[in-house]
């Protein structure tokens, strides 16, 4: 393993972090994206702002690092978990805390001063089924539009046992290639059967598929160093570059419409990518991911996805809307006033509800918040966080 690769501050791997905040930041700005260029699926935006229509792509991203994450230290003991109670419970005292306050956060603007745009508003029942993570199984007026992806993931969580187990019988690949032909069996049946195809769209099972694929990419941290050397980073540009030239190509319409398709495809690129920044190439990208700024970003990434939608409907409501010309314009002044604030917010949050869960496994917590930490999304792997942000993560 290169210096910066082992370079880690209290067992924290360099680079991960940074893609985690990137990743969050790439959300916030798709939502303004929406707010500012109505139309969805459809793409109005000029070129230089296009690229914000796929929120979707930083989903990949999310659950692609959650499952490396969490399956780093599981690489290192044989694949196996100190324990599935613990892990369980290490999860939801991870990600539960400083999701509730978020959610209380966003019933409490989408009550007191805007509701979350086509959702009517949230009551006792938005209340139970998104406090049982529940939404993207059961329909309720959403107070927050990012809460389903962290569904999702805590459901991975439930899985990840058993995936773990089918990659010690059968091996990594075949847990793999079983995850992912599930998957596509069911996005071939799912236009024939009207209630499965509603469940793909409001409950992506390609999410699965991809959580396999980071649990794969983990296996770099124990394997030899002529597999280390391969060149993972060029792999995984070689990927990506049919998967985003047919998004190109064809648009996207066609694009959001077969995210299922896309999703898979561009799982495998993701995965090579962080498999080289695990082995700290190329250097020159993991010194630039690892940078303070990005680091302080990655810290607060989780917080940032959970906040960050009522506070871009509020202001784009409340400060943006009607001040500039539509488009364009009230999108680059949205980027400016919201990205700003939602960070900042974000940072102090996440010292309130995220980092003193991060840093102390059980009560009491320290009267003091704590403003840094070493991990900044749901995991506690020496590579950070889980991701949702469909997170870890998503659109």
């Amino acid at each position: 393993m290169t210096a910066s690769a082992q370079s880690t501050t209290r067992g924290r791997l360099a680079g991960l972090d940074g893609v985690r905040g990137l990743a969050a930041l790439y959300v916030v700005c798709n939502h303004i994206f929406e707010r500012a260029f109505p139309g969805y699926p459809a793409d109005h935006a000029p070129f230089w702002a296009a690229g914000f229509i796929y929120g979707r792509f930083a989903v990949v991203v999310f659950i692609v690092l959650s499952g490396l994450s969490l399956s780093l230290a599981p690489a290192r003991h044989g694949w196996r978990l100190d324990g599935v109670a613990r892990f369980a419970r290490r999860r939801a005292w991870r990600i539960l805390p400083p999701y509730w306050a978020a959610l209380a956060f966003s019933l409490a603007l989408a009550w007191l001063v805007v509701p979350p745009p086509g959702e009517g508003v949230p009551g006792l029942r938005s209340i139970v089924v998104n406090g049982l993570l529940m939404q993207n199984l059961v329909s309720a007026p959403a107070p927050n539009r990012a809460f389903w992806s962290i569904a999702v993931e805590a459901q991975l969580y439930l899985l990840f046992p058993l995936l773990l187990l089918l990659l010690r019988r059968r091996g990594a690949p075949v847990m793999v290639a079983a995850a992912t032909l599930v998957v596509a069996a069911i996005g071939i049946a799912a236009p024939h059967v009207a209630r499965l195809d509603a469940l793909v769209i409001q409950s992506p099972p390609d999410l699965a598929a991809l959580f396999a694929m980071g649990i794969l990419a983990a296996g770099i941290v124990v394997a030899g160093e002529r597999r280390r050397s391969w060149p993972w980073a060029w792999l995984g540009v070689a990927a990506a570059a049919p998967v985003l030239t047919a998004a190109w190509w064809q648009g996207s319409v066609w694009t959001l419409d077969h995210l299922i398709w896309v999703d898979l495809a561009l799982g495998p690129a993701i995965a090579c990518l962080l498999a080289a920044l695990v082995t700290g190439r190329p250097a020159r990208l993991v010194r630039a991911l690892d940078v303070r700024p990005m680091r302080s970003l990655g810290l607060s990434s989780y917080s940032l996805y959970l906040t960050h939608a009522p506070i871009v409907v509020v202001l784009y409501e409340k400060v943006v809307a009607g001040r500039v010309g539509h488009g364009g314009p009230s999108f680059l002044l949205a980027v400016a006033v919201i990205v700003p604030a939602a960070v900042v917010f974000a940072r102090g949050f996440a010292a309130v509800f995220e980092l003193p869960f991060q840093r102390h496994r059980g009560w009491p917590l320290p009267l003091r918040p704590a403003v840094r930490g070493v991990s900044p999304r749901p995991g506690r792997q020496s590579a950070g966080s889980s991701g949702s942000y469909s997170g870890r993560a998503a659109s």
